[in-house]
């Protein structure tokens, strides 16, 4: 029936151009719905930025979708529940949405399927997210990579089709089903005063997204591979943020980085580029396929490593205090942008996990608190590569010295001095802002004096290559 609406469910995908999904709603010939179902597996699993980020992108989108002439619908709910109230409200037959990729919404998803095909409602599910699905890549003897290089070489020459253009007409319908109002949901609610301090770096919507893509191609992106370590140096792209909202396409990045490579005569540096972007995709390769990675060891041998649990080191850690210059202005970073450099990122963990013999899982889950570019599949891996327990060819013996590493990547000290106040005597803004974004009870301020180190680094590093010299005696005795 061509007047009979099709509603597509947005997820992780809060765009109108490169969408599989607008394309296939729109292919039904009827009109077309967008919603956004607030469901318990979100509210449950996002953390107070990512959530935060989250509903201005859905804001973001909602606006973008009133000046094409069409509306995006918020409901809260059980995610089959409220679909089918809206199908018995608006009387649609088709439903469109983009796949995910972790465990839970994938039995989240299935089981819905399942329920809507037995309602008589034709259900259709597309990529709106990856260059490569995970089911598509497969090692010479069918088995998944656990490696990443060998999977950067199965994938780097693979077509990856163009993007789409976002629709010229939405096909909005005559009548539009109730829909929830955006700040009724409070989704910010958990930032506190640090929305106020983050809300300044953040880079919002689809538009800003494809700018912010621009401008790295124009001016960075022949310099990524040579200064991308150094975090004082814009020379990143920074699309993670928009990436992990779907705000911008995989699709969209790769080949604007690969007519960067083509056309530009820096192919090393764009190259390089391209394979952090199929980084993302491994992480997802592996959440598929081994989605234990999200929730314990994805080594199973590391089950028995004396990591600590929660303990006070940690939460030095967590309040950017450890006294090492270098892991507290990364942490601190993170409290003022709501992100932090790459470098940094492997920096902190390492840290956490090895000088402070904590688990992966207290760093893991309070990034996913923090970070707005908070993404379920890069979180997991990144963590545990770091740690030892994953994905890593060189594992547990690597342990990054923060003092090296500054002096390598920081030698002018132009990041420290950034986010660091203390002992300054004309403290950065964003150093300062540090003090604005973080919970009050911490009782820190600037004229304080800069704290001792938590753990001498060689004491910290023998400790760590202890255990793990010991780990690997008992497992060999049995």
């Amino acid at each position: 029936m061509p007047n009979t609406p099709t509603l597509l469910w947005l997820r992780r995908d809060l765009r109108l151009s490169d969408h599989p999904g607008w394309q296939a709603a729109l292919a039904s010939g009827g009109p077309v719905i967008p919603v956004f179902i607030l469901d318990p597996l979100i509210e449950e699993s996002y953390g107070a930025a990512p959530k935060w980020r989250m509903s201005l992108s859905i804001g973001q989108l909602a606006q973008d979708l009133e000046d094409a002439g069409s509306r995006l619908i918020l409901r809260r709910g059980d995610a089959l529940a409220e679909l089918r109230d809206l199908i018995a409200e608006t009387g649609a037959r088709t439903m469109v949405w983009s796949r995910l990729y972790d465990s839970r919404s994938i039995a989240r998803d299935t089981g819905i399927k399942s329920a809507l095909k037995a309602d008589g409602v034709e259900v259709e599910s597309v990529n709106a997210s990856l260059l490569f699905e995970p089911w598509t890549v497969a090692s010479k003897t069918g088995g998944i990579y656990r490696v990443y290089t060998p999977f950067w070489k199965a994938v780097r020459d693979r077509e990856v089709a163009d993007p789409i253009a976002a629709p010229a007409d939405l096909a909005p319908p005559e009548t539009w089903p109730a829909s929830d109002q955006l700040e009724d949901w409070a989704l910010g609610a958990a930032m506190r005063r640090g929305a106020d301090v983050v809300a300044g770096h953040i880079c919002l919507g689809e538009a800003a997204a494809r700018q912010r893509l621009y401008g790295f191609i124009d001016q960075a992106i022949d310099r990524y591979k040579s200064q991308r370590d150094f975090p004082a140096l814009d020379a990143t792209s920074r699309l993670s943020e928009n990436l992990t909202y779907g705000e911008i396409s995989p699709r969209q990045i790769w080949h604007a980085g690969y007519r960067s490579m083509q056309d530009r005569g820096h192919a090393a540096e764009a190259e390089h580029f391209l394979k952090e972007l199929v980084w993302r995709e491994f992480a997802y390769h592996l959440l598929y396929h081994t989605p234990e990675i999200e929730t314990g060891n994805w080594r199973a041998e590391w089950d028995s490593f004396p990591w600590r649990e929660d303990n006070d080191d940690a939460e030095r850690w967590r309040r950017g205090v450890t006294g090492i210059e270098m892991v507290d202005a990364a942490m601190r970073e993170m409290y003022v942008t709501g992100t932090m450099h790459n470098r940094t990122r492997m920096l902190v963990a390492s840290f956490l996990c090895k000088h402070l013999m904590t688990h992966w899982k207290i760093g893991e889950a309070w990034f996913r608190g923090c970070l707005i570019d908070w993404d379920p599949a890069a979180n997991a891996m990144g963590w545990q590569w770091t740690a030892g327990s994953g994905p890593d060819a060189a594992p547990y013996f690597r342990i990054y010295n923060p003092d090296t590493q500054a002096d390598k990547f920081d030698a002018d000290r132009r990041y420290r001095n950034r986010f660091i106040a203390e002992g300054r005597s004309t403290p950065h803004a964003d150093a300062l802002a540090y003090f604005d974004a973080i919970p009050q009870s911490w009782g820190l301020g600037p004229d304080q004096p800069y704290p001792a180190p938590v753990i001498g680094l060689p004491e910290g590093r023998a400790r760590a290559l202890n255990a793990y010299e010991n780990r690997k005696t008992l497992a060999e005795q049995g």
